[in-house]
């Protein structure tokens, strides 16, 4: 288990937020609002808890409870895991490729003004081009299945959305409206190569765009500060004439060792949050100092300091709607269909469910299981496993953590 970093998030939220809300607060929505309030008070008295007394020693300790949001740095552990186990099960004995969907910084800044809109718009265009071009005889000639994973983020927390998607390296024969066959043949991607990136983002491109501007003309666009002038047809129209004539970035990388690999990748990203609370470094004197991966520098591990409000700012504008779904499944891995495609894939592939693999691995005592079992917990101090626990009520406004100001608390 890794150590509790020296500095939170939360830290700077309880230090900086209220100055962060007289400065942003009118730009806020109510998410963002209650994810300020909800970081600031995870795991203290403002939330209640409990004292846990060893019933062997009589050694005491007093656990708080989570905030349970998911943009919490420190409440992503339990359901990362819960998650994993069941995704296990979804998992066929081929390859995987991951593919990188980004949006070009001009449709970025419009999404930041819109994100439900258009991040849901970038689920479906990316989703729409990978069964598009994997259904095209050409390419494939297959359905495949398709897990994305919504980040929108870059590491100095810039606004950079993008999907990660983990495909399956093959899938079941269909037409070319991506319908499987009655009686489908499993059809596998060459060695090392899942689909022409070049064809993928031209497809994606297009798909995108002509969603965009389907949302404008139903006017579900909101236009404010510097997109003001977009409001208007003529305006809006020679803004997407340049996106249609410039490359959009999708990006494959080599396919993944085996299904292990594919969940040790997705433990990785499927619950990340904007930043963690250990790459934070410092907080003094109203600047917050935190580790960042250069990519323009060879990957450079660097330092970045920003002023407290700053900060702030950065990280706020990554909590996402209200409701909106981050991880979506789509082709063989669809929700409505998932069971009876992977069975059909499994029968072809003379195949058993990855989980029964799990299953044998545990009966055997396997140290290499794909999802490793949460540690029973035991006491410091004499390491027995019996406890006895005694809540601890709220502490409410006046507690350590209280709402930052002109958040919403109800």
């Amino acid at each position: 288990m890794s150590a509790r970093p020296a500095l939170e998030v939360a830290d700077v939220i309880r230090a900086h937020g209220e100055e962060f809300l007289q400065r942003y607060g009118a730009t806020l929505s109510a998410t963002q609002r209650q994810a300020l309030r909800d970081l600031a008070r995870c795991r203290t008295a403002a939330l209640g808890g409990h004292v846990e007394r060893c019933a062997d020693c009589g050694h005491e300790r007093i656990a708080y409870n989570s905030c349970r949001n998911r943009h919490c740095p420190k409440c992503q552990a339990t359901a990362r895991a819960v998650w994993l186990q069941r995704e296990a099960a979804y998992l066929l004995p081929v390859d995987y490729y991951h593919v990188v969907f980004t949006l070009p910084p001009a449709v970025a800044e419009l999404a930041l003004a819109n994100p439900r809109e258009l991040y849901g718009l970038l689920f479906r265009a990316a989703a729409d081009t990978v069964a598009a071009v994997a259904a095209d005889p050409k390419h494939l000639g297959a359905q495949v299945g398709l897990l994305a994973v919504l980040h929108t983020w870059g590491q100095n927390l810039h606004h950079h959305p993008h999907l990660h998607c983990v495909a399956t390296g093959g899938g079941l024969s269909c037409n070319r409206r991506g319908v499987v066959d009655q009686q489908p043949r499993w059809l596998s991607c060459r060695p090392g190569f899942f689909l022409p990136v070049r064809v993928l983002g031209r497809v994606f491109r297009g798909k995108f765009l002509a969603g965009l501007r389907q949302a404008f003309d139903r006017q579900r666009l909101r236009f404010g500060g510097r997109l003001a002038g977009l409001a208007r047809p003529a305006a809006f129209a020679a803004w997407l004439r340049p996106l249609h004539q410039t490359d959009w970035v999708v990006y494959a990388k080599p396919p993944f060792g085996g299904p292990a690999q594919v969940l040790k990748y997705l433990a990785r990203y499927t619950h990340r949050v904007a930043l963690s609370n250990h790459r934070l470094v410092r907080l003094h004197d109203g600047r917050v100092t935190f580790r960042y991966k250069d990519y323009a520098d060879d990957a450079r591990d660097k330092l970045l300091t920003l002023d407290a409000v700053e900060f702030l700012r950065r990280f706020v504008q990554h909590v996402v709607p209200r409701g909106f779904v981050k991880i979506r499944h789509y082709g063989l891995l669809a929700n409505r269909s998932r069971q009876a495609k992977l069975t059909v894939c499994r029968q072809l592939l003379q195949a058993v469910t990855l989980a029964a693999l799990l299953t044998a691995g545990a009966a055997d005592g396997d140290s290499n299981r794909l999802v490793a079992p949460a540690a029973r917990p035991h006491c410091p101090a004499c390491g027995a496993e019996r406890f006895e626990r005694r809540p601890l009520p709220r502490t409410g406004a006046g507690g350590p953590a209280a709402p930052v100001a002109g958040s919403d608390t109800s």
